[in-house]
């Protein structure tokens, strides 16, 4: 196991610049996932980590030796590709046994090593047959087997269940949850999944534009998002969002800029009489009322029956997009249907016009009590 820290890590391409002066620690033996749109830099900076692209500024360390000038094989790191990478006229045993071959391991070594991390990976039975002959998540767990082998500090994932149809993705993140606990060895894991980084994860790097947006354990991103990018990114379905400003009249109102008869009660803390901000509220943070003030009212645009929860989709004029809200599985809601939404104001996220979160305890009825942490 080893530590891996970026110092001022830099990459560019011309006159464009995908990794902005990056600075990163993640800890011995940590699972740490790297997430954020497509084009945010995070497949980049793993490939920097691991050798295969050009640092432009700024440094790798890896258990504390810098690794800028180390080839892939001299930097103790093992690669899992999308693509598995594995060679077709090799047998499982041969690609798995593959890297021990070229460094010169007496045979009965490499097959027992082979043979043991097969039998973790459940793969023993595969041993024999080419990759021709095997499943996509089949050809997965050789990829990963193929790494275990040999022995790294760091394992490297680059979005490797992306390939897989979604009943072998849930297959797979479970048998890498595994993996990970087993083995205690310091993991970076890629992937534009949120699902994928919130359940495997101790951290979660948020990238945009390449840069850091948020580091912070799952349910700290989710509870307590820095800013409007990491609270709309993490989360499914998505946050809710709601443009308006602070009353004029009452600095503890907060007015829809499209819907000025449903407003809300936020502190006089939140900012100054008329300043624009945006109320963001998760789908499980508003309720079906009868009758109440301060609701978003719409008809039911789409009802989405996932088993234990129905999320409806209604249209309100607070909100450019529908408005989200979950209910439980079997309850009776139609489309056209017009719902009263009661918003819970505790759980409400609020930001300032620069995408800023407004801290917590500056919502009415938010104590110290109810918080999920601090964002990084």
């Amino acid at each position: 196991m080893a530590s891996v820290r970026l110092e001022k890590l830099s990459k560019s391409f011309g006159q464009l610049t995908v990794i902005d002066s990056l600075d990163l620690s993640i800890e011995d033996g940590e699972f740490m996932s790297f997430v954020g749109p497509s084009g945010c830099g995070k497949s980049t900076l793993l490939r920097m980590i691991c050798g295969i692209e050009e640092i432009s500024a700024g440094c790798v360390l890896i258990d504390g030796a810098i690794a800028n000038d180390l080839s892939p094989k001299d930097r103790g790191v093992s690669m899992v590709f999308q693509s598995y990478a594995l060679y077709p006229h090799m047998t499982v045993r041969q690609n798995m046994g593959y890297a021990l071959k070229l460094m010169k391991l007496p045979k009965a070594e490499i097959a027992r090593k082979v043979e043991g991390v097969a039998d973790v990976l459940r793969i023993g039975p595969l041993l024999d047959r080419y990759p021709r002959q095997l499943s996509g998540g089949q050809r997965q767990r050789v990829a990963i087997g193929r790494a275990i082998t040999r022995q790294p500090k760091v394992f490297l994932f680059d979005e490797p269940l992306s390939n897989l149809d979604a009943a072998l993705r849930v297959e797979m993140r479970v048998e890498i949850a595994r993996l990970a606990s087993t083995l205690r060895t310091t993991m970076i894991y890629v992937t534009h999944d949120q699902t994928e980084a919130m359940t495997l994860s101790d951290r979660i790097v948020v990238l945009d534009g390449g840069t850091i947006q948020q580091v912070a354990a799952p349910l700290q991103l989710y509870h307590n998002p820095a800013n409007r990018f990491v609270a709309t990114f993490i989360g499914s379905p998505r946050i809710n969002l709601i443009p308006g400003r602070i009353s004029e009249a009452d600095p503890g109102i907060f007015v829809p800029d499209n819907a000025p008869g449903s407003n809300f009660a936020l502190s006089t803390q939140v900012g100054r009489p008329g300043e624009a901000l945006e109320v963001g509220i998760r789908p499980e943070h508003l309720t079906p009322v009868d009758a109440d003030n301060q609701v978003l009212v719409g008809p039911v645009a789409i009802v989405e029956r996932l088993g234990t929860d129905t999320y409806a989709h209604v249209d309100t004029v607070a909100s450019e997009r529908p408005i989200i809200v979950r209910v439980p599985g079997d309850a009776v809601v139609k489309q056209g249907e017009r719902l009263r939404l009661k918003p819970n104001m505790r759980r409400a996220h609020v930001f300032a016009q620069t995408g800023r979160r407004i801290s917590p305890d500056q919502i009415i009825g938010s104590g110290a009590g109810e918080s999920h942490g601090e964002p990084a």
